[in-house]
């Protein structure tokens, strides 16, 4: 499994560790990555996620799962994201109509 968030598509960065002395060494940034479950007021289930803090924090900060997806792009979003991003247009729209 890969370290990549399934929201946001944050993944691993790299970098340098750097001593006193000023020596650089490279090293891996991993993003803090989570395991939760949130709820599709959509569809009405959870849905589990392995995903990073600060997408959690976007998530509620735009009023839930189905509207963080509604207003995602397609690029960001993992393969699993993006179906229950259909899933969610497609009952928002038999709702509709």
């Amino acid at each position: 499994m890969s370290r990549v968030c399934e929201l946001t598509g944050k993944g691993v960065m790299s970098g340098n560790n750097v001593s006193h002395a000023m020596n650089k060494t490279r090293r891996r940034f991993l993003p803090n990555l989570n395991k939760v479950s949130l709820l599709s007021d959509a569809l009405g289930r959870p849905v589990s996620f392995r995903i990073s803090s600060h997408a959690l924090r976007s998530v509620e900060h735009n009023g839930g799962l189905d509207n963080f997806l509604l207003k995602a792009r397609d690029g960001d979003l993992s393969l699993k994201a993006r179906r229950l991003k259909a899933q969610i247009k497609k009952k928002l729209a038999s709702d509709a109509a």
